[in-house]
């Protein structure tokens, strides 16, 4: 084995993929062996009533683990006829996909949950996802094509529930604290999320750390925000409001190669390199100096994407358009795929939603983005596929 230190990042990372394809080689190959103590009731033969009871001793797993190891054995091995005969498995492609080394026992195990609700045909599209994406994604996917292929059948026949009152319930303390519940229905309860999301988002850190407030700190003091801009209704800022302006000055030379730094408005400095995600997401000013620092244009302010545009991209990626991120919406930022310092322009045909951690990472790695027929199409960088084979999001699109 090769000194991990002796490696580059890169070697690491594939001798790390190297090494997890193995291991899942052999997990198959142990699942197969499973698959045949099962076949021939060796839990009996050992004085078990079953063979998870035996490889909780012998393997020491936990007995759900076990189970879910017998089960998957049985979904991925052929069944032998009293003639001899062994018949396919019940999961054909995920068994061969297994073998290989390309899905992991979660994996299979996800695979076969989500195939119950589907189709037999539709294993293909299922384990090809589950070649690319994590268990949790596999999951979602099969939701989201299980509802489509069941939209239109006939709503079940279980008694009419009645409608949910909205319902508040509040009192005072004897610590002095004012205490509130609330009951709310899916439409309310979506809305008052979609309403406190974006004010409790934890505070950038400004130099004094990073915000250490909680969850339930950050939302108390959110709704506490909320109730003082109803106070101040004449003040509320319109629904989908541009983020903070900000006034970026940097050498054309610059912010051409993308090098040095810019400086804002109140007289602090930021590396070119986050200009370009700065750009998607704010009102940006460009002052843009010549030679003897004179400025050349004041841009108009056109970078921030306005509500009728993040309208139509909402309505065409329905959420994060990263491969395999179920984030909503709300939770996004528009993105200039032809970076706005380099020339892009602020238009449907130039923009993706992309939630924060997406965001940076297109614009801090070798991943890319371009409009494919008019659909984001995300391309890995080469150390996690040296084809590059394009991806899209099918979490959002299945339905």
């Amino acid at each position: 084995m090769s000194d991990p230190r002796l490696l580059s990042s890169d070697e690491l990372l594939q001798s790390i993929a190297d090494d997890v394809r193995e291991m899942r080689v052999r997990e198959n190959s142990a699942m197969r062996k499973i698959a045949e103590l099962e076949r021939r009731g060796a839990a009996a033969e050992f004085g078990y009533k079953d063979l998870p009871q035996v490889l909780r001793h012998v393997v020491r797993w936990d007995i759900h683990v076990a189970r879910q190891w017998v089960a998957n054995a049985g979904l991925l091995s052929g069944e032998i006829t009293p003639t001899g005969s062994e018949l396919a498995p019940e999961l054909p492609l995920t068994a061969e996909a297994a073998a290989e080394g390309a899905l992991s026992v979660a994996h299979v195990a996800v695979v076969a949950e989500v195939m119950k609700k589907l189709p037999a045909e539709r294993e293909a599209e299922v384990v090809g996802y589950a070649r690319q994406f994590d268990p949790a994604a596999v999951r979602k996917l099969g939701a989201r094509i299980a509802y489509t292929l069941h939209q239109d059948d006939p709503e079940p026949s279980d008694p009419k529930l009645e409608r949910l009152v909205n319902q508040h319930f509040s009192r005072w303390r004897k610590d002095g604290y004012f205490e509130v519940k609330m009951l709310l229905d899916k439409v309310t309860g979506t809305t008052y999320e979609a309403v406190l999301n974006p004010l409790a988002k934890p505070r950038p850190d400004n130099g004094e750390g990073p915000d250490r407030r909680d969850r339930s700190e950050r939302e108390g003091e959110a709704f506490a925000e909320l109730v003082d801009l109803m106070v101040r209704a004449d003040q509320l800022p319109e629904h989908g409001g541009e983020p903070v302006t900000l006034t970026l000055t940097m050498s054309y030379d610059d912010l051409a190669n993308q090098t040095g730094q810019a400086l804002l408005d109140n007289g602090e400095r930021i590396p070119a390199a986050q200009v370009r995600q700065l750009a998607c997401n704010a009102g940006v000013i460009p002052l843009v100096l010549g030679g003897h620092s004179q400025p050349m244009d004041i841009g108009r302010k056109t970078r921030t994407f306005p509500a009728g545009i993040r309208r139509i991209l909402v309505a065409r990626d329905r959420g994060c358009a990263f491969p395999g991120c179920s984030r909503p919406p709300r939770h996004c930022d528009a993105h200039h795929i032809h970076y706005w310092a380099n020339g892009g322009d602020t238009s449907v045909d130039n923009a993706v939603l992309l939630c924060r951690h997406h965001h940076t990472l297109i614009h801090q790695s070798e991943w890319e983005v371009k409009l494919v027929h008019g659909i984001p199409t995300f391309y890995p960088p080469p150390w996690l596929d040296p084809e590059r084979k394009p991806r899209r999001n099918q979490l959002h699109t299945a339905a």
